[in-house]
Formats: C-alpha cells, structure tokens, sequence
C-alpha cells in the first residue's frame, strides 16, 4: 500500500460543487488479481461460486472461472479479479484487515497522472482515460499495465473500473437505497446538470455506472482494489 495525503478536491459531479476535504489514507498500489481473490475463496468458502448467496452476489458472479477452485486458462493470475458483487469485495477487504474505497477517496487518488496530484485540466489525461473506455478486454491485462500515478499507484485507469464503499450515495435523494432507481435520465443529457466540470465526460460515465448498479451485480469488467485508515498502519 500507499500513503494518499490528504487535500481538498470539487468532485466533478455534484449538484452544490462542494470542496471535499478528504483524509490521508492508505491505498493498495494494485487492484486485487485473480489469484489473490482464489486464494480468499479457498480460505472463505462461503464465498466460492458455487456457495454464495443470491442475496450477495448474482448469477454472473465469477461467471469466467470453470469451478470453484480454478479461474481457468482463460484468465490471468495477475490480471484483476472481475465479475465481484459488492458484498464480496467489501467481504475481501474486511479480511485483509481494510476496507473499500469511498467515492470520494476512489476519486482524489485517481485524478493523479504520473506527475501531477490533480491532471484533471490536462487534455492528454482525460484523453487516455477516454480512450481505455473505448477498448475491449481490458480487464485481463496484468495488473501494473498502465502508468504509475502521483501518489505511486497503477491501474486507477486502464484496466477495470472499481467497486467503492458508498458507489450509490451521489444518487440517493432519501433514505431508502431504492431512491437510486429514480434517476432513469442518468445516461441521458441530463448527467450533466450540476457538474462542476462540464468537459469531464469520463467522470459523467463513472457517476452514471455506479448509480446503474446494485450491491449484488457482478460485472465483466468491474474489479476492486482496498483501502485503510491512516492511523490503523505505520
């Protein structure tokens, strides 16, 4: 892991465009790889293919792995872990002794290139991220495929996008997690009203993703990587 020091950043996405103040913490340099999440399954049966609950992961879950002891021929050991619901990667941190990333945190890391803690105003940043978003099969590439940010961090864009602790939260207008189904024009033009950053097109898609996903979807191309609190690691 990596130290993430703490700062202000505007969310690109928001309808107050709040500075966020956001804590020093510490982040995994690489998202959790197949043979990693394996050997999790093995320690933690409960969470092999064939034995998690509905209720935490749906059909799709490991979809690619012929059984539950092999992610097969098909998938790299050191490319990163997808078709994760929710439930199991927050499962998988808590065991690590860390935690998932909240959108916030997710967001201040990645908005790194190699030299700069904040790229977000660089064409060829926003460029880069863009044109991943247009490629296939990215998610079986080996972890450390992209550059290395900032703050000493691979992967935040270029392989897989990532599971965050609160990836709903920016929708929910009340109390009930089902509030975020009612934003049915989030893929429409409207994803842009209240942004702070109008030409961040890449954040818009990040923002509309996670609002069209539930808890227990486990997706192709949706992987994750941990966290943990400054004061619980020298």
């Amino acid at each position: 892991m990596v130290t993430v020091m703490e700062g202000v950043y505007i969310p690109l996405y928001g309808v107050d465009s709040m500075a966020v103040k956001v804590a020093s913490f510490h982040m995994d340099v690489y998202p959790v790889t197949n043979s990693e999440y394996l050997a999790f399954v093995q320690k933690f049966p409960t969470w092999k293919k064939s034995q998690v609950k509905r209720l935490f992961a749906n059909k799709s879950y490991l979809t690619g792995w012929p059984n539950d002891d092999s992610f097969g021929d098909q998938l790299q050991p050191n490319a990163p872990v997808t078709n994760i619901s929710w439930f199991a990667a927050k499962k998988y941190c808590e065991c690590q002794g860390k935690r998932l990333p909240t959108i916030d945190e997710w967001e201040y890391a990645a908005m790194a290139d190699e030299s700069t803690a904040d790229a977000r105003k660089k064409k060829s940043y926003n460029q880069f991220i863009l044109g991943w978003y247009e490629r296939r099969n990215t998610y079986n590439e080996a972890i450390g495929s992209t550059f290395k940010n900032y703050w000493g961090i691979y992967d935040l864009h270029g392989l897989v996008w990532e599971w965050t602790s609160d990836f709903n939260s920016v929708l929910i207008s009340g109390e009930s997690r089902k509030d975020v189904d009612k934003d049915s024009n989030l893929f429409c033009g409207s994803a842009a009203v209240g942004a702070s950053d109008l030409m961040n097109y890449a954040a818009f898609m990040r923002y509309a993703f996670r609002g069209s996903i539930k808890a227990n979807y486990s997706i192709k191309n949706l992987g994750f990587r941990c966290v943990k609190d400054v004061e619980d690691q020298p």
